[in-house]
């Protein structure tokens, strides 16, 4: 038992240093290969991946397009709420309508200008992470009754959104965004028939933290639009029902992009949205006579369907990789709602504040306006 347990041991020993024999001179023979043949050897290990964008790298991009759309139609909505309110608040002066001849005596011409702020945020969708905006933005405009019951105006707004995409590779853009806008009402006793046509232009700055710089882009943004309203002044005394019926059109694009900086800098091809939606709602209001002023309260909510959305995809691309990524929306249904303090000092003069809402699947906003019209 003893003689068989030491050839055991002797066997286990030689094979031990058998294989540590055998290792050695695999690695003699692997350092003393001529260069030529770590060449081969190389040659047969496949090469790493290329790397290829990440879909949310580009979230900046999205936002910048959604936020373009919703620029277009609140100036929209607010040339068309200024033209539908009649020419020179002769709604409230005048039960008869805007077009009736007591409101022959009141001025022809007026101008107006406001200052605004918006806060507006959206939430995950697909691939999108969400983002938060925030506007600053003015408006001038001057407007004339050229002949009774017919009102025209045109008004120009400049606007600076920033755009905050925190979960997407600390990415954030700029949006300086110009919009001339025309609206005109005809009034028939009661009834208003308005219009807003709206084209803007601007520029965005896109930011991204890729862990070893900034990446940064430039390109261009464009918006069109159109709104069709149909509204009937209810008059209770000194108070006011104004149901409302609107169609808008929107058409925002974005231009393709080249970053440049960083680490793996993205190119993207450009984008457009377009969008069709109706809204149907009232506004309420009362006004009251204080020495010879006037202070009106108003409030009106709107439902929103979403009629039509259309939204192109962006492919994104770094080196020989690309992926498509695609725009993102509102949600199909939603609800506006808002509200309105004025003061008139004199037949020339009026100051007002508004507050407006917008309320939807997957996106809100919420805007105040304070503003000065003069009228002669």
């Amino acid at each position: 038992m003893h003689c068989s347990s030491r050839l055991s041991q002797k066997k286990g020993r030689g094979l031990a240093r058998a294989g540590v024999a055998f290792i050695i001179l695999i690695l003699s023979a692997v350092v003393a290969a001529p260069p030529s043949a770590h060449a081969q050897f190389a040659a047969l290990t496949p090469p790493p991946a290329p790397p290829s964008p990440a879909t949310s790298s580009i979230d900046s991009d999205s936002s910048a397009g959604a936020a373009v759309a919703d620029l277009g139609s609140n100036f929209l909505e607010r040339l068309g709420g200024r033209a539908s309110s009649g020419f020179d608040d002769a709604l409230r002066s005048n039960p008869g309508g805007g077009g009736s001849s007591e409101a022959t005596d009141t001025p022809r011409y007026r101008a107006w200008g406001e200052a605004y702020g918006i806060s507006a945020s959206s939430g995950v969708q697909g691939d999108f992470v969400g983002d938060r905006r925030q506007t600053l933005g003015g408006v001038a405009g001057v407007g004339a009754r050229v002949a009774p019951g017919v009102n025209l105006g045109i008004s120009v707004d400049q606007s600076r959104t920033t755009i905050d995409v925190p979960l997407a590779l600390l990415q954030s853009a700029t949006l300086d965004l110009t919009q001339v806008g025309f609206n005109a009402s005809v009034d028939e006793g009661p009834w208003t028939w308005a219009i807003a046509l709206v084209h803007g232009f601007g520029n965005i700055n896109s930011r991204r933290d890729t862990g070893s710089g900034i990446a940064s882009a430039g390109y261009d943004a464009q918006i069109d639009g159109a709104l069709t309203e149909l509204s009937y002044y209810w008059s209770l005394d000194q108070s006011r029902i104004v149901p409302k019926a609107a169609f808008e059109y929107v058409r925002a694009s974005t231009g393709s992009l080249q970053e440049f900086g960083g680490r793996d800098p993205l190119t993207a091809t450009g984008a457009a949205t377009e969008r069709s939606r109706i809204l149907i709602g009232a506004e309420i209001g009362h006004y009251w006579i204080v020495d010879r002023k006037i202070f009106d309260l108003s409030a009106y909510g709107k439902f929103v369907d979403n009629v039509s959305q259309r939204f192109s995809s962006i492919v994104v691309s770094l080196g020989p990789q690309s992926i498509t990524v695609q725009g993102i929306g509102e949600g199909s249904y939603g609800a506006d709602a808002g509200a309105s303090a004025s003061l008139s000092l004199s037949n020339t003069v009026r100051l007002y504040a508004n507050y407006d809402g917008k309320f939807r699947t997957a996106t809100q906003s919420h805007q105040g306006t304070a503003g000065v019209e003069l009228k002669w």
